[in-house]
């Protein structure tokens, strides 16, 4: 088929290189955020999918909406037989939606009608779900509420981050959607409706969301940690002042602390909960560099009165 491939973070950049190896379809353009800022300088920069487009010598388009005339303009005469989407990060009006014959095919990364949304990975893991996965389903007006071709299934580990899992969703997902395209193509795969039961919504999680409450149970700083990793970072403060904070150990044997009370060793750095202690992983404190939590608790010189949060 010929395909318009719409996508913008590095999440999406396995599914294209799937479908441009792919000997069955023809990627002839792809659509793409405009150029953002990004990186230490703010520089402006073309998105992961704009910059591997370019370099396989394909076109590129970067609507400000989806919905502009130009842009449908110029769809309707690229005449897509589909258009897949892997994390696009924009809407698609129904006057898109309408242009090519097979529509346009979302991979999504969890088992839907579960976690809708945006964050659907992070969500996943914040609320301690031991299974997710990746669903192929036609778009349509409603957020993530199309008619699922397939799906799946990943394991979520004990220590993943939002990022660890995502990264093997993004792989296994891009099989995924070629085996969904295939299909389709083929006329031999019917999508099937998603269940009214069992849905859940994921949204965006932001800075303020990734704040540590010590006085949760350990299992749910843990989580909220490693959902918050890579981004958008979880945090505490520490003499005012904000403290990034990497994924950290259960230590249930250790001897009780209050919330956010901590106890420095050379090598560790324990912090209460309002269940059992956690053992802080590395950390970040506002302006400076990754470390690890022993060096920068020798580097305060925490205090039996410091507290974080």
């Amino acid at each position: 088929m010929r395909l318009v491939f719409a996508g913008t973070p590095d999440t999406a950049l396995p599914s294209l290189r799937a479908l441009l190896d792919s000997p069955r379809h023809e990627v002839v353009a792809v659509v793409t955020r405009p150029d953002a800022q990004s990186g230490r300088g703010r520089q402006v920069h073309p998105s992961p999918v704009a910059q591997l487009a370019e370099e396989s010598g394909i076109e590129v388009l970067k609507p400000a909406k989806a919905g502009d005339p130009g842009f449908l303009d110029r769809l309707r005469a690229i005449n897509p037989d589909c258009c897949p989407v892997v994390a696009y990060g924009a809407l698609l009006p129904q006057s898109a939606l309408d242009i090519p014959p097979h529509g346009w095919i979302n991979l999504h990364f969890s088992l839907l009608p579960a976690w809708r949304g945006a964050a659907p990975v992070q969500h996943a893991v914040l609320h301690g779900d031991e299974i997710t996965g990746a669903s192929t389903f036609r778009i349509v007006k409603e957020l993530d509420a199309g008619p699922v071709f397939g799906v799946v299934t990943e394991e979520i580990r004990p220590d993943d981050t939002s990022g660890d899992l995502l990264a093997r969703l993004a792989e296994s997902g891009a099989g995924l959607l070629v085996a969904t395209l295939d299909g389709v193509e083929d006329g031999v795969l019917e999508a099937r409706p998603q269940p009214a039961d069992g849905v859940s919504i994921a949204p965006k999680i932001g800075v303020d969301d990734g704040r540590v409450d010590w006085a949760a149970p350990a299992m749910r700083v843990d989580r909220l940690v490693r959902a918050c990793t890579p981004a958008p970072g979880a945090w505490t403060e520490f003499r005012g002042q904000r403290v990034k904070l990497g994924p950290v150990r259960l230590a249930p044997e250790a001897d009780k602390l209050e919330p956010g009370e901590m106890a420095a060793s050379k090598k560790a750095v324990l912090v209460g909960t309002g269940s059992h202690p956690i053992e802080l992983g590395e950390v970040q404190p506002q302006g400076k560099r990754l470390m690890t939590s022993a060096e920068w608790a020798r580097g305060v010189r925490v205090t039996g009165q410091d507290r974080l949060g």
